[in-house]
């Protein structure tokens, strides 16, 4: 086996890795506690609907607030689609089938998504694009203010 020397003095310096022990990985679980999928899809389903009564309430047009919110349901329905598809085969053993399934679940996301875009002409009637990809941006970016604001994450001291 070939060993290739570091090309800058910080990469010759030795690493500071300490794995942790069992105390620590048990403190920092505490610090940081698993964020619900689920949580993160209701937030979405929210804020897409308060997305799409800003939009009705703002213009007072209905099919501006319809707009708005196929726009949040194209973001919210395919989400829930990937959150269950990872969660069932979350417990996999392979890493390669869990990361293919992962792969797999996105895609099927993304076809989803575009489906229902295709789809929004016939079946939302005076539909307002303009609206709709309000609804869907602002939706799909809640994700990071749900990551940011997540409850019963404690600051280390």
């Amino acid at each position: 086996m070939k060993t290739i020397a570091p090309e800058t003095e910080i990469e010759a310096e030795e690493s500071d890795f300490k794995p942790l022990t069992a105390e620590e990985a048990q403190a920092w679980r505490s610090r940081h506690p698993p964020l619900s999928v689920w949580k993160v899809v209701a937030w979405q389903a929210l804020v897409g609907a308060l997305v799409a009564l800003a939009a009705w309430w703002l213009t007072g047009s209905v099919p501006m607030g319809w707009s708005a919110a196929y726009g949040a349901l194209a973001v919210v329905v395919p989400a829930a689609l990937f959150a269950r598809g990872v969660l069932r085969q979350k417990a996999s053993a392979d890493p390669r089938a869990a990361m293919v399934g992962f792969f797999g679940w996105e895609i099927a996301k993304i076809v989803l998504t575009v489906a229902l875009l295709v789809a929004a002409p016939w079946l939302v009637p005076g539909l307002h694009w303009v609206a709709l990809l309000v609804g869907m941006v602002i939706t799909m970016k809640t994700y990071w203010v749900a990551l940011l604001v997540r409850s019963g994450v404690r600051k280390t001291d």
